[in-house]
């Protein structure tokens, strides 16, 4: 099938459950050849990942994922972008509110969708070291976090922890980063 065939344009759709942070949208779309589809569409407005570790630690937490069915989600520090936040306030926000810390040194990472059937969900990485306490961070009340300092020199057991896709990406981009420092 050429990419002709596979271009398609919008004609319609509405939005039919509209909550705090996701949206749930059903989409008309028409192909070249006439065909018409409805997708349901869960609309986000992405998150960033934090991919963190000091010299001997990762930084990871530990959190109760209710739509899993797990109490304890080992996962990278993350949060959604909020209205008008890019990228790195995001970041530097979520690192202080879920592990009380800052970071003196940021790259980004690369970011991915997280589920391109059904969400426009888009993830962004980035890496944040040379870690210090944050004095002025303040959890987010109502969240149940556990801040894990997992063994840097144990990167394969963190990912065998873990189910979580941003944890999962992220570990897995680190450990290369680090075989291509070696």
């Amino acid at each position: 099938m050429s990419h002709r065939e596979r271009e398609f344009e919008r004609i319609g759709g509405e939005t039919v459950y509209d909550g705090s942070f996701v949206s749930v949208e059903v989409g008309r779309f028409r192909y070249p050849d006439g065909d018409e589809v409805e997708r349901v569409i869960v609309r986000h407005p992405g998150a960033v990942g934090i991919v963190c570790h000091d010299d001997e630690h990762l930084i990871l937490t530990r959190q109760p994922r209710e739509a899993i069915g797990a109490p304890d989600s080992l996962e990278l520090p993350a949060g959604k972008l909020e209205e008008g936040e890019d990228v790195m306030t995001t970041a530097k926000r979520e690192l202080a509110e879920e592990v009380g810390l800052a970071a003196d040194e940021w790259k980004v990472m690369p970011s991915y969708y997280s589920s391109v059937g059904m969400t426009d969900e888009i993830v962004y990485l980035v890496y944040a070291t040379a870690l210090r306490e944050d004095p002025d961070a303040e959890p987010d009340p109502g969240e149940r976090i556990e801040v894990v300092r997992w063994p840097l020199a144990d990167l394969d057991g963190a990912l065998a922890a873990t189910k979580d896709a941003k944890t999962i990406i992220g570990l897995m981009l680190l450990r290369e980063m680090r075989r291509g420092a070696e």
